[in-house]
């Protein structure tokens, strides 16, 4: 399994470390979870906006050129 290191102040790290110790986990194990859970929530919003927007083009109107002369009173 690999491992990644980020930087934190002493204080940061001092609030993680009482947090994962009062609730009784794992500290690896919580940071993982909390950034997978972050990425899956970004996906699922770029996935919610691709919807919409196909959603969209499905009920945006077409118009030929003969259409669009006539709009224009050419």
């Amino acid at each position: 399994m690999a491992s990644i290191s980020f930087r934190v102040s002493k204080d940061e790290e001092r609030l993680i470390k009482d947090y994962v110790k009062v609730n009784n986990l794992n500290l690896s194990e919580t940071l993982r979870n909390l950034i997978l859970d972050e990425i899956e929530d970004d996906l699922k919003l770029d996935e919610e906006r691709i919807l919409e927007a196909q959603n969209r083009i499905g009920k945006e109107k077409a118009y030929d050129h003969t259409e669009v002369w006539e709009k224009l009173g050419v």
